[in-house]
């Protein structure tokens, strides 16, 4: 049994088999894609319990990933984290704020700071969904 479902969205793939490494070894059933388009196909039919989202990814960015999940009613509780090499320009986060994204993760970051993230967000969307 798992700990939940977990969506990974970036257009790099060795990034992509690290978190995915990473949240399976946590318990965690992980799906991954690799542009924000497939993301949103993958989100409706995997279902998962938390988004990972990259922001610099062909064909729909991850902000534009995120406002989209947002828009869907029944899924708005989910958490989303956006995570970017992109950390010196504080629009990105704050941006990443209004657009409904619950946590922004700068890269490179540490894999167990990732799944500590994970579970809180995971716990937090469980008290109050």
């Amino acid at each position: 049994m798992t700990k939940g479902k977990i969506l990974v969205v970036d257009d790099d793939e060795n990034l992509l088999r690290l978190i995915s490494y990473n949240l399976e070894k946590a318990g965690y059933s992980v799906a991954t894609c690799s542009d924000g388009k497939k993301a949103l196909e993958e989100f409706l039919r995997f279902e998962p319990d938390l988004v990972i989202l990259d922001v610099l990814m062909p064909k729909l960015d991850g902000f534009k990933v995120c406002e989209k999940i947002r828009k869907y009613p029944a899924k708005k509780h989910i958490p989303i984290i956006i995570a970017s090499a992109i950390y010196r320009r504080v629009n990105y986060q704050e941006e990443a704020k209004k657009i409904g994204a619950d946590y922004y993760l700068v890269k490179p970051f540490d894999p167990q700071k990732l799944i500590k993230k994970v579970e809180e967000l995971l716990r937090d969307a469980g008290e109050t969904g």
